[in-house]
């Protein structure tokens, strides 16, 4: 079916746009309205993938429409099309997308004021987050990547916690700083490369050095400032943007503030599903952009990696606030990523991949049961707790499923994509052993601080300092926590299904970014 991809991206966009007309007395269409077009998008998502064939490694169900040509003067001319298509790597991203957000929507029917504007800006951000992973024309891209963070801001600033002036300042903060990067990056880039002779913004043409210009300020024979030339710069530009958004040990200070005030449904989306696309813009645009540059850079990548998935986890060991060590176990996993990615290889590539599409999964069934507990108690102190698995039997086994996930029990996807990831860090030989030796490490912190957590709030006598009904969980809930477990379980008793898009992209990536770079 033509436009399929385009029907996923405006669909929330148009939709959100319709909601500024209803009158704001009208409460249940804006709750139910993101969860009609959530389903509405699971129905795309299946045309979609009946028309998808996983065993091809390039773009499919591609669409292209020229929306921005004009001349500059003289014989130049500038042109940005609207390129939209997936691959192994996106195809899954998108997909968890569409499940990601259907159930933040339910999860929204607990907001209790505001509810036009909550909706509005749920459908926006749906709609940018789908703009990202699908275009493929750069300026495109961006200009999705810039538009989400509008969105998520204002839920932040508007419906958080206590503190959430302080903590969508400073997420928007961080992420301009990251997005002026990326954007300094764009430029050169638009301005390095032709294609027939016009510049361009498409992804496909930027990803081959063939068509750079000799004499442009990114050509392969870019001159040098101070200890890097051009290409090295902008390759490090866009690293360090993207990192930000990832986010990586030492840029990660924004994601605690941010997802400790948060809302629950807006916590699942910021985890699950924005921090992922620092490691698809890494693994789309700044590698195969500047392959060459990323190699001499594979070193720095891996030790951030490695930092990132101790620091994280040494602070969740730490943390006495639930959610807090929620929101450093994901940048530890996250870790995890960076090490695939610099490893060079196969098994690397596709672990970074497989531990983005496992990690959105496990990060929203932690934060709603972070939720959980604080809409029963109002309180996320983890020391207040204890015994919890006797008042509520069900909610103790979603978590224990989370929980034994995240900390790479064999059985559950997060055992699968650190697997990967390890055996691509210490079969690398661009790395060296004590990477893959940290990133081991790391997951033996993983389970500690998950295991100690599910000792001190869920076994033993039962303990509340909060007074309240310890009642389980919700019809409701149960529609939310469901479909995130079978996921998981799926994508850890049967891999290949996830593979199946993984392998081919990982292939074709190692051989076009790595095997084609003399190190």
């Amino acid at each position: 079916m033509q436009h399929t991809l385009s029907m996923l991206l405006f669909t929330p966009l148009f939709v959100g746009l319709l909601l500024l007309l209803v009158p704001s007395a009208q409460t249940k269409v804006f709750k139910w309205t993101p969860i009609i077009v959530g389903l509405a998008q699971f129905a795309i998502l299946a045309m979609a993938f009946k028309s998808y064939d996983i065993s091809l490694p390039g773009y499919q169900l591609m669409e292209q429409h020229s929306w921005l040509s004009f001349q500059l003067g003289g014989n130049s001319s500038f042109q940005s099309d609207y390129i939209v298509g997936v691959d192994g790597l996106s195809f899954p991203l998108v997909a968890l997308s569409v499940i990601v957000l259907l159930i933040a929507s339910v999860s929204s029917l607990s907001i209790r004021t505001q509810c036009k504007g909550y909706s509005v800006l749920l459908l926006l951000l749906n709609g940018a987050i789908f703009g990202t992973f699908l275009s493929l024309d750069l300026l495109v891209f961006f200009i999705f990547f810039e538009f989400m963070l509008i969105p998520m801001y204002f839920l932040i600033g508007i419906w958080g916690g206590k503190n959430r002036e302080y903590a969508s300042v400073k997420f928007l903060l961080y992420t301009l700083l990251g997005s002026l990067f990326i954007l300094v990056a764009v430029v050169g880039i638009y301005l390095s490369y032709q294609s027939n002779g016009v510049h361009t913004f498409d992804i496909r043409v930027l990803s081959n050095i063939e068509n750079a210009i000799p004499d442009g300020v990114l050509s392969p024979d870019s001159p040098s400032v101070g200890r890097f030339t051009f290409r090295e710069w902008a390759f490090l530009l866009l690293f360090v943007g993207f990192l930000i958004k990832l986010p990586s040990v030492p840029f990660h200070t924004w994601l605690p503030d941010a997802h400790v005030e948060a809302p629950t449904p807006v916590s699942v989306v910021l985890a699950a599903l924005l921090l992922k696309i620092g490691g698809y813009g890494l693994l789309r645009i700044a590698y195969p952009i500047f392959s060459a540059e990323a190699a001499s850079f594979a070193w720095l990548a891996a030790i951030l990696g490695a930092v990132s998935i101790l620091y994280g986890a040494l602070n969740a060991l730490a943390s006495r606030d639930f959610k807090k060590l929620v929101a450093y176990s994901s940048v530890s996993h996250i870790g995890f990523v960076l090490v695939g990615i610099a490893s060079g290889t196969v098994e690397g590539i596709a672990g970074a991949a497989y531990q983005l599409v496992s990690h959105g999964f496990l990060a929203a069934m932690l934060f709603l049961a972070v939720g959980v507990i604080y809409d029963r108690a109002g309180d996320r102190t983890i020391a207040n707790y204890s015994g919890l698995a006797s008042r509520m039997k069900c909610f103790t086994a979603f978590v224990l499923i989370a929980f034994f996930a995240s900390a790479g029990l064999p059985g559950f996807s997060g055992f699968v994509a650190e697997v990967l990831v390890l055996f691509g860090a210490f079969g690398s030989p661009f790395l060296a052993p004590w990477i893959g030796g940290a990133a081991t490490f790391g997951i033996i912190l993983s389970a500690a601080y998950f295991l100690w957590t599910i000792q001190r709030m869920f076994f033993g006598p039962f303990q509340s300092a909060i007074a309240c009904s310890w009642h389980d969980l919700t019809k409701r809930e149960l529609v939310m926590f469901v479909p995130l477990a079978l996921c998981t379980l799926a994508l850890g008793v049967y891999p290949q299904c996830l593979m199946n898009f993984l392998n081919p992209f990982a292939i074709h990536w190692v051989q076009s970014v790595i095997h084609s770079t003399p190190r």
